[in-house]
């Protein structure tokens, strides 16, 4: 087993209300610090699995189990050249250079505040991009897409299923990435 840290976003629950941590306790967020801020609830998670796409998927169970909505999961994937630097290991310096195409060729285009100073990647496609290039390991791709999946699950309102959902999603793109 591996512990895997990541966020659940949530909402819909009163944090003022008697018993509102105990709720999640309950429900098998024990492994997790629970905030709230903005008007949302924050769940921090270090939760043990055998991968990745198996913490989130019981992660949101438990959340489910109180009655909370699941808005999404992060870590964030809309990501800056310090938050890839950050996440990689390498410099902000070495992220500019791969933008701009001075280190290597077809590095992902900026998909958020395209012509603004600070513009915005899809972490997803970047650490693809990363390990297709052999900057990071396949580990760091697979969870990148994992945590991207589950959003759009999220999102789409069909939770029903996630954890098979993932686990196929994470078995299908693991393939793709081995193809590549």
């Amino acid at each position: 087993m591996k512990t895997f840290e990541f966020s659940l976003i949530a909402s819909g629950l009163d944090p003022e209300a008697e018993g509102f941590a105990d709720r999640f306790f309950e429900a098998g967020c024990d492994d997790a610090t629970i905030s709230f801020q903005k008007g949302h609830i924050i769940l921090d998670f270090a939760r043990e699995a055998e991968c990745l796409d198996e913490a989130i998927a019981s992660a949101i169970g438990s959340v489910a189990k109180t009655g909370a909505n699941v808005d999404r999961v992060e870590p964030d994937p809309l990501v800056s050249l310090s938050d890839i630097a950050a996440r990689t290991g390498m410099t902000r310096s070495a992220m500019t250079h791969y933008a701009k195409g001075e280190r290597a060729k077809e590095f992902p285009a900026p998909i958020v505040k395209v012509t603004s100073p600070t513009p915005l990647w899809d972490w997803a496609t970047v650490a693809r991009w990363m390990y297709e290039n052999d900057k990071v390991e396949k580990a760091v791709a697979l969870e990148a897409e994992i945590v991207k999946y589950a959003n759009t699950a999220i999102a789409s309102g069909d939770i029903s299923d996630i954890g098979n959902d993932l686990r196929q999603h994470r078995e299908e793109y693991a393939k793709e990435l081995e193809a590549a």
